[in-house]
């Protein structure tokens, strides 16, 4: 079968570029979906976007689709004849519908009957009747929030579309899209080729694309952009602050880009780098330089879509568009820092949080109150936590978090200095917003992770307590994200704190404000249901995860202790064995309807198997106990896998079920206790 590359490209305007991966993503996902539902085969494909263009290539794409054999079933012949062997109007109806008639028709005899069959080969289309629909569906499902028209079309699209190109090998296919008909014309860089080229072959596409400025992915554009930041940084004697959001941004800004570096004046270093670095990257999309110290450099990268005979002049206008901006940034710092973090407590009353819940004045008190608690559980200083947690919102008055809202817990490190708090109360303003994001740093000292969780918790129990819990994607408060931030504090920080009682402590600070009966338990069962997406990220598998869970650990490094604990038990050679004989003991257990004894007569164990059971379980529960009482239970599951055997021998050997009432209820009595040894750590029954 013929086969050849197909290309579709739609040139368009600047496309918005913080959503340009996505919807090339979608669209090219679409056509390859389409062309394995039409059952064309290809090899490779290759997603074009650039600010000006959406497209893809399919290489070794058969030309048309093969033909199909296609039988279709008729009614059963007990149904198309009559008792006089005359065709029914059921029988009729079915072969006009195939273009046959009854007479013409075969028959498809199995054991369950014999029915009328119809024969047929669908005959392949050829790709260039297919494709115009595909695109146009592609199009279609493209994730466009808010489509726009242009001119007197009335077409809309995210953004209005020039040329449209769909060829295969060197044909163009006949095929329109958003009022443009396909043509040979391609879109070159707007400025080094404004004219375009046309197109005689898709295999020329890529070559003449590049020989008329225009790099045709995202990802050859960002290697090339981090290539090229990283060999000036080192000229500079320092590297650019690592941004993956910020290198995908500037890579679907240009179509041929090209690195230049500017600086600018020492003076504004006085401002905190933060800032400084905001302005840079937000609304400039510069690339700032730290030095190997971490310092901010007079300095940044920034890219440019064209190669420039003067770029001396871009770099130029580029130091004179970022100086009033850093400018500002320095205005508001020296304002700002004319008023203390506390005389603005005031101005937090004016800045509601939620209007069942309050100000974020009402919030900082709470925070604080909270925080105090938790400090004095972890053995750290509760004044600073309280003040910090006073503190901690007061910079949301600020000029410079006003405008940079992304630097709010930074600034209120520098002016808590600034105003003479102590570097303990300053670090817990900054880090009680840590982690900020997946991945991200945690508090650094127990001060600030008392005012990180306070914060997440005050949030969430409020939240919960008025009855507005996430729903499906919708999460207005981030609670997912605090959720999982208050467990990584505790469990990568080895915090020995109890869930149930932070949340009660969070309860008592927000008082008469909360309306939910139920908040207690519906926060608690939102926390442990983080364990699992938390787990899964770190690769533990799903059985591990809900043999814990089963147990309800509300302490969190518990949880985490036991965790992994249970993953390495499940690679022990004694595990697939216990797993199965506690799933049967649970069974056996789940069965009984009457009350079973807590204590094992040894006066009714009439064989020898339950005995030596009976007595490694004894033993056990001696010995464990002070594995489980300090948390080792890695060494407690090490302890009870050498009672595979004996397990397995009562099994084998003893019917659990025996006629005498007594002799059973004795032995059930003893799988009572040996399901109870293992349900101190976990519920093993659940491991796969």
């Amino acid at each position: 079968m013929l086969k050849d590359k197909l290309l579709i490209e739609l040139g368009t305007e600047e496309l918005p570029p913080k959503a340009l991966r996505q919807l090339s993503e979608a669209f090219s996902n679409s056509i390859v979906e389409q062309l394995n539902a039409a059952e064309l085969a290809f090899t490779n494909t290759m997603s074009i976007a650039t600010p000006r263009r959406l497209g893809i290539i399919v290489e070794n794409l058969d030309a048309e689709q093969a033909d199909k054999a296609v039988e279709k079933r008729g009614p059963s012949v007990d149904v198309a004849f009559d008792a006089d062997g005359n065709p029914t109007k059921a029988a009729e109806g079915w072969a006009r519908s195939n273009g046959i008639t009854v007479a013409e028709a075969q028959r498809l005899t199995t054991d369950k009957g014999e029915w009328l069959l119809h024969k047929t080969v669908e005959k392949g289309q050829p790709i260039a009747s297919l494709l115009p629909a595909m695109v146009e569906k592609a199009l279609k499902q493209l994730p466009i929030p808010k489509p726009m028209r242009w001119g007197n079309s009335s077409y809309s699209f995210i953004r209005p579309a020039h040329t449209y190109t769909v060829m295969f090998g060197s044909e163009l296919i006949d095929a329109s899209v958003l009022g443009i008909q396909s043509d040979r014309h391609i879109q070159g860089h707007r400025f080094h080729s404004p004219e375009g080229f046309e197109l005689a072959h898709v295999n020329d596409y890529l070559e003449q694309l590049r020989s008329h400025y225009v790099m045709p992915t995202i990802d050859e554009r960002k290697s090339l952009i981090k290539s090229e930041i990283s060999r000036i940084s080192n000229d500079l004697n320092g590297h650019v602050v690592e941004d993956e959001a910020l290198l995908e941004e500037v890579a679907a800004l240009v179509e041929w880009p090209v690195a230049l570096h500017a600086s600018f004046s020492e003076e504004f270093l006085q401002v905190p780098k933060q800032a400084l670095i905001v302005t840079m990257k937000d609304d400039q999309r510069y690339f700032p330089v730290e030095d190997s110290q971490g310092n901010l450099l007079p300095a940044f990268i920034f890219i440019t879509n064209i190669e420039s005979r003067d770029p001396q002049q871009i770099i130029l206008g580029n130091e004179r568009v970022v100086r009033p901006r850093l400018a500002d940034a320095r205005f508001f710092f020296e304002t700002d820092k004319k008023q203390t973090l506390e005389s603005r407590l005031k101005d937090l009353e004016n800045v509601l949080f939620q209007k069942r819940l309050g100000t974020i004045a009402d919030k900082s008190e709470r925070i604080a109150g909270l925080a105090k608690i938790i400090a004095s559980e972890l053995g750290v200083d509760p004044n600073v936590a309280y003040r910090a947690g006073l503190l901690s919102k007061a910079d949301l008055t600020t000029q410079m978090v006003s405008e940079f809202p992304e630097t709010q817990g930074v600034m209120g490190y520098h002016y808590a200095l600034n105003d003479g708090e102590s570097s303990a109360v300053a670090e817990a303003i900054e880090q009680h917003y840590w982690p900020r994001f997946a991945g991200d740093e945690l508090p650094a000292t127990l001060e600030a992770c008392a005012v990180a969780l306070a914060d997440k918790l005050d949030t969430m129990v409020g939240i919960f307590g008025i009855g507005q819990t996430p729903k499906g994607d919708k999460d207005p408060f981030a609670l997912r994200r605090a959720a999982i931030g208050i467990l990584r504090i505790i469990v990568e920080q080895n915090l020995q704190l109890d869930l149930v009682s932070l949340i009660e402590h969070a309860q008592v600070q927000l008082g008469d404000r909360l309306t939910s009966s139920t908040v207690a338990d519906d926060v608690l069962e939102f926390l442990l249901g983080r364990f699992r997406p938390m787990y899964q990220d770190k690769g533990i598998a799903v059985d591990v995860i809900q043999a814990v869970s089963a147990n309800r650990p509300t302490r969190p490094a518990d949880f985490d202790k036991r965790v992994r604990a249970v993953a390495i038990f499940k690679d022990e050679p004694e595990a697939e064995s216990l797993a199965a004989a506690n799933k049967r003991v649970g069974n056996i257990l789940a069965k009984v309807d009457s009350d079973i004894p807590s204590q094992i007569d040894a006066d009714k164990l009439q064989v020898a198997e339950e005995q030596t059971l009976a007595a490694k379980i004894h033993e056990a529960q001696s010995t464990v106990a002070p594995d489980i009482e300090s948390g080792n239970y890695e060494a407690a599951l090490k302890r009870l896998a050498s009672l595979q055997q004996p397990i397995d021998a009562f099994f084998d050997n003893v019917m659990v079920n025996d006629d005498d009432p007594a002799i059973r209820a004795n032995r059930l009595a003893l799988l009572k206790q040996l399901r109870a040894l293992f349900l101190e750590i976990a519920d093993i029954s659940m491991l796969q």
